[in-house]
């Protein structure tokens, strides 16, 4: 962080610190000129966003619109804590198969406006509305739930840690923020019933349903016989591949070709090695192996709404019961997952 960038942030702490609404979007703005937004691309617009929430007068609306990717879009660490203990954080959460409402717990109690605090900026009314990502259309856990009630706590985070490798693995000033909210030297998020939030309202327009339907839209116009997965896919990717593949071959064996079979869900990656992680990735490279079962011309693919996949450059990836044979022809190695345990990627 340079010079420039680091008096902007003081500036904007003292200007926080004042109540100057005005001085805190001036230093905003200053960091989005600078080179911080390259730096940190997920600061700025928080900063920018809890500005305009500050500003907001009792008889004004805010309007939020959230969607899957925004816990990353709109990163704001308490004052205390660096950014980058924060970033290092989810990064590991994300490598020992946190799932998402795992890695939210965790964020909301390390930000200054997840889990409910941005709506506490505002004086006036809060209306949120969220394109969902996450099973089961939880307002809390999208975008790590700035505008809705939090029920998670302090304890419920340090217990994510210990679960996901142990508090010895994560940044110190982390643990040590959760250790002192866990007892009570520190605000807990606003809980459901929480009576400053008794202005914000928050509703799902794009529920998790809705890609499924488009995809079926799509698939029924191309002439394909479409069989729906209701269940969510979920666990670690490489095993919940084996089970969805083994389900698929006995949902579809008795349906007319061309068939096309339609599934949702959250998987999780450990990584094991030098393997970088991104679930969809790794949920693809395990079906290659079993892709067989379905026929000689089958194709899968697994891909992230919000058009990336955990720590990587792709939104996912797609492989065909050719993917193994082509590969080897290539003299690419092939006998574990990319993501999980650092083989070659294909």
């Amino acid at each position: 962080m340079d010079a420039g960038t680091r008096a902007a942030h003081r500036a904007y702490e003292a200007a926080r610190e004042a109540g100057d609404v005005a001085g805190m979007t001036e230093a905003a703005l200053a960091l989005a000129a600078g080179r911080a937004f390259g730096t940190f691309p997920g600061q700025v617009p928080a900063l920018l966003h809890e500005a305009y929430a500050r500003a907001s007068g009792e008889r004004d609306l805010l309007l939020v619109l959230i969607s899957g990717g925004g816990s990353s879009l709109m990163a704001l660490p308490v004052a205390d804590l660096p950014i980058e203990a924060k970033q290092r954080t989810a990064r590991i959460l994300m490598e020992q198969g946190a799932d998402i409402y795992e890695l939210n717990t965790v964020r909301k109690h390390l930000s200054a406006i997840k889990g409910g605090q941005l709506a506490l900026a505002a004086r006036g009314s809060v209306l949120t509305l969220a394109v969902s990502d996450v099973v089961g259309d939880d307002l809390s856990v999208i975008a790590s739930g700035p505008t809705v009630a939090d029920d998670s706590t302090f304890a419920g985070a340090l217990d994510v840690l210990d679960r996901r490798g142990g508090r010895t693995i994560y940044p110190e000033a982390v643990v040590d923020r959760l250790v002192r909210g866990a007892a009570g030297d520190v605000p807990e998020t606003p809980s459901s019933g929480d009576p400053r939030l008794a202005r914000t309202v928050a509703r799902v327009i794009g529920p998790q349903r809705g890609a499924i339907e488009g995809a079926r839209r799509a698939a029924d116009a191309l002439g394909y016989h479409v069989h729906i997965v209701h269940e969510p896919v979920t666990g670690e990717a490489r095993d919940a591949a084996r089970q969805h593949i083994a389900r698929t071959a006995q949902a579809i064996s008795s349906m007319p070709r061309p068939v096309c079979v339609i599934a949702s869900g959250e998987t999780t990656v450990t990584v094991r090695g030098a393997g970088k992680g991104g679930r969809n990735q790794e949920f693809t490279f395990a079906m290659a192996q079993s892709l067989a079962v379905l026929g000689a011309h089958a194709t899968a693919a697994s891909v992230g709404t919000d058009g990336i996949d955990g720590p990587t450059d792709a939104a996912g990836a797609i492989v065909d019961s050719t993917t193994f044979e082509r590969a080897a022809a290539a003299g690419l190695a092939a006998g574990h997952a990319p993501g999980g345990s650092g083989g070659e990627r294909l």
